[in-house]
């Protein structure tokens, strides 16, 4: 948990931040899902979003690819401590950085070998087609989403969801919803997208449902509801099914709390049964 003070009010967005700003009612929801983000927003506080550095954002995803915060925000700061600085281009600065070193700087994210080439990847892609970090950045927050999603898709390493969290936080989009490991399950689970939908389609089934000034928020909600209650192998509805804030809203599929069992949506036998 952050150690900065709440704001007075529940925010999602605004103008500094580059997004737009949201109220959260469920009475007033149009669907589903934007029924479970207005929910959300009764339960989390949300600082505007946007206006971070893209090319900073961007190496800060990647670094974050399957482990956790916890794991993965040391690894940045110490990549930040010896390759950025007051007067320095990050991405000039990782271009040059000899692998090893720069591995073993970032050792604490897991994955470090593959991470330390696909970040110098990254940051020679970015000075080939874009000349600079800042250059980078201004691309990120002033083209059209879809171009900067297409483009960043098209760099090893890069994929759907590192590329979203890109323009939701680089570049303070409306309308993204990026969907890591959390976001897959939780709707999946509540049965709001598919049990057997993959990220893009659940990407696709947010994206439809939730206004597009609460997707930011949404995003980074949903993370906090999975790792508070709906966790992916003990959510609190196994043992109590008044100690989840969304028990009404959710499906509950792949949970059961008769037997204590809990598999993927995908798994679930009413979800097979289904497509049957």
């Amino acid at each position: 948990m952050s150690d900065d003070p709440e704001p007075a009010v529940n925010i999602s967005g605004g103008a500094t931040g580059g997004g737009a700003a949201a109220e959260f009612d469920p009475a007033t929801a149009a669907t589903r899902a934007e029924t479970v983000v207005d929910r959300l927003g009764e339960l989390f506080w949300q600082k505007e979003y946007g206006g971070r550095d893209a090319f900073t954002c961007l190496v800060r995803t990647i670094l974050s690819q399957n482990t956790s915060d916890k794991a993965s925000q040391p690894a940045h700061d110490a990549l930040i401590d010896r390759y950025d600085g007051p007067d320095t281009d990050l991405a000039e600065s990782l271009a040059a950085a000899e692998r090893s070193t720069l591995a073993e700087t970032i050792s604490g994210a897991g994955l470090y070998n593959q991470k330390s080439e696909t970040i110098i990847d990254t940051a020679e892609w970015v000075l080939e087609e874009f000349g600079s970090a800042a250059a980078f950045d201004a691309f990120v927050k002033g083209e059209d989403p879809e171009t900067v999603r297409e483009t960043l898709l098209s760099v090893r390493g890069v994929g759907p969801k590192t590329a979203d969290c890109v323009l939701l936080f680089a570049g303070g989009r409306g309308g993204v919803f990026p969907v890591d490991t959390h976001v897959h399950r939780i709707y999946r689970r509540m049965g709001v997208a598919p049990a057997d939908a993959d990220h893009e389609a659940v990407r696709a089934v947010l994206e439809r449902d939730v206004p597009a000034a609460k997707c930011g928020f949404g995003h980074t909600a949903t993370i906090q509801f999975g790792r508070e209650y709906c966790t992916a192998r003990k959510p609190a509805c196994l043992e109590d099914p008044d100690a989840c804030p969304m028990a009404d809203l959710c499906d509950q599929i792949g949970v059961y709390p008769e037997t204590g069992e809990v598999v993927d949506p995908a798994d679930a036998p009413e979800a097979v049964a289904a497509d049957d």
